[in-house]
């Protein structure tokens, strides 16, 4: 199934800075072609092609939440004020300047961050990235009702009142509000080169939040608002033919005439060409990876390797040294539906009859993952051990059959759930959680969807479509504190256009107050445990239902070189350091 991003929980903690750390100093430039560890094994040129099967939901850098694309953005065409290096483990998680001259300066407790842009870094008609355009590109993501789908760490953060619903004033760029945009002014300023944001709390590892593209650079006169989403006006090493990625049929990038490598020591960027190829089948991908035939000698997935296709790979001698199996940062979960599903024993019931045990073995058993008991990952700063039922993985279908009988619903209970499919996998993943529940009481009806999927989840138009959906999900950074405000805070995610992250539209007063005593709170370990607390706060809600820890299961052709297992881009191909030979 397609996996939701953003993780990179498996970074050293000490990418985390104090709130009142100095910034430190930038890297010096060094020649494109040995900017990571494996450069001794990669070469310049060629063509690197990348095989998929799901499209991409968004390519506007504000828009963009999907692990996957969040990783190839950063790595090719959208460059953020901070970063991690391209390479081996232990070069890449250091965060280090990108567009900015260092990891940014904090005070005030950490309210308030300073940046300086580089000098000589362009977009692609080569004209200067300016702190205009740095401010521009974050005031997008306030206007949730065009730029829909991106984090919302900036509506969570930055010092700007409220209205009467705990939303800011400011609506985004596309509003005329003098009061709202008088606000945003304030709390987003530019002086030369140096942009300065205020925040109403602290935030003292802002500095991670702004290697994610929503903190990118956006030239208003390239905004177009909603029909922006597929385009790409690019400041990183490569762009786009034709300026637009095409949904279900991909995109060839080509280099970047106004990128200077000698403002980035960061990226390999080595292939001359990417191609990428959505709408192909994974067993399809598997197979021409195995087959390893002409230009897919030359190819690298996203995908998992089906599951009935592994020991192929783990047996075969021509695949040694091209797969990998590991534990990635992504949890997967239910949402059970707080508009349908209002019954708290409902969803209890819904919860200890889960099948975690049959979803991992339908996904490959010990090479698909591992149950999970919470939704922050063992990874994590803030995971807390527990089991809020002490259901067993297999679930338990007699007490969630008392359940139902104390609720004084119809047995079976009718539910939908929706779930990302395509794939014999994903179909018989979904089964078994359909097993599971109806020996536990329900009547279960499977809504696959087969196209994009989490723009379709997001959407208020479609909440009365199902009653549980499936969702995976990663931290941004090490701290729970990019799991429970993104998913549950319904003042941030909540709006007549999208529902966020929070796709069960979950909004509990009492777990918002939660989540403001714990952002008060400076102290990371104190804070961590009030993260560990609300999560399993939320898991005997019901707010979601834990499934699996993701393990990736991935491979590649053989003329594919600097293969790196890389946390930064949470497992997927780090095509910053990938070249072809």
């Amino acid at each position: 199934m397609t996996r939701r991003k953003h993780g990179i929980a498996a970074i050293a903690l000490g990418s985390v800075v104090a709130l009142t750390a100095a910034a430190c100093g930038g890297g010096t430039s060094t020649p494109q072609a040995s900017k990571t560890d494996a450069a001794s094994a990669v070469k310049a040129g060629g063509t690197l092609y990348y095989l998929t099967k799901r499209a991409a939901e968004h390519m506007d850098p504000q828009r963009t939440y999907i692990g996957r694309d969040l990783a190839n953005q950063s790595r090719l065409v959208y460059r953020t004020l901070t970063q991690y290096k391209s390479g081996t483990k232990d070069v890449s998680t250091t965060i280090l300047p990108d567009l900015a001259t260092d990891i940014g300066t904090a005070s005030d407790g950490g309210k308030t961050w300073k940046f300086t842009l580089k000098d000589g870094v362009k977009w692609e008609d080569n004209s200067d990235i300016t702190c205009e355009d740095l401010k521009y590109g974050i005031s997008r993501t306030f206007a949730t009702d065009v730029i829909t789908g991106g984090p919302n760490y900036a509506i969570q953060f930055l010092d700007i009142p409220k209205d009467a619903k705990g939303a800011p004033i400011y609506k985004g760029p596309y509003v005329t509000d003098a009061a709202g945009q008088a606000a945003f002014d304030k709390a987003v300023t530019c002086d030369g080169k140096t942009i300065t944001y205020k925040m109403d709390k602290p935030w003292g590892d802002f500095n991670l939040a702004a290697t994610m593209s929503a903190f990118a650079p956006y030239k208003k006169s390239q905004d177009k608002g909603d029909k922006s989403n597929y385009a790409i006006f690019s400041n990183g090493p490569y762009k786009v033919e034709g300026g637009f990625w095409v949904k279900d049929k991909g995109a060839t990038l080509v280099r970047n005439p106004a990128y200077d490598p000698k403002t980035d020591n960061l990226r390999g960027a080595f292939p001359d060409k990417i191609i990428f190829q959505e709408g192909l089948a994974d067993e399809v991908i598997a197979q021409r990876l195995i087959s390893d035939q002409g230009n897919d000698k030359f190819a690298v997935s996203d995908r998992r390797i089906p599951p009935a296709m592994r020991p192929q790979i783990i047996s075969s001698p021509t695949m040694k040294g091209r797969y990998e199996n590991v534990l990635s940062p992504f949890m997967d979960y239910l949402t059970p539906n707080f508009k349908r599903m209002t019954d708290p024993k409902v969803r209890q019931a819904l919860a200890i009859s889960t099948d975690k045990a049959g979803w991992v073995a339908a996904g490959g058993g010990t090479t698909a993952g591992t149950p999970s008991q919470t939704i922050i990952s063992p990874a994590v700063l803030g995971y807390k051990a527990f089991n809020a039922f002490n259901a067993p993985d297999a679930g338990d279908a007699v007490k969630s059959k008392a359940l139902l009988t104390e609720a004084g619903v119809k047995i079976p209970y009718p539910i939908t759930m929706t779930f990302s499919g395509g794939t014999p996998t994903s179909q018989k993943s979904a089964a078994a959680l359909k097993a599971g529940w109806e020996k536990g009481g329900f009547a279960v009806t499977l809504n696959e969807l087969t196209d994009t999927y989490y723009d379709v989840i997001q959407n208020p138009a479609n909440a009365d479509k199902y009653d549980v959906t499936w969702a995976g999900w990663g931290a941004d950074w090490p701290s729970a504190s990019t799991v429970v405000p993104p998913l549950f805070d319904g003042r941030v995610n909540l709006s007549a256009a999208s529902n966020g992250s929070d796709y069960g539209y979950y909004n509990s007063p009492e777990l918002n107050k939660m989540i403001d005593a714990a952002f008060a709170e400076t102290d990371l370990a104190k804070q961590a445990k009030l993260w560990g607390d609300m999560d399993e706060f939320l898991a005997k809600d019901v707010a979601y239902i834990p499934l699996q820890n993701q393990k990736f299961f991935l491979a590649w052709g053989s003329g594919v070189k600097g293969w790196v297992d890389n946390p930064t881009v949470s497992n997927y191909p780090d095509l910053g350091a990938i070249g072809v030979q």
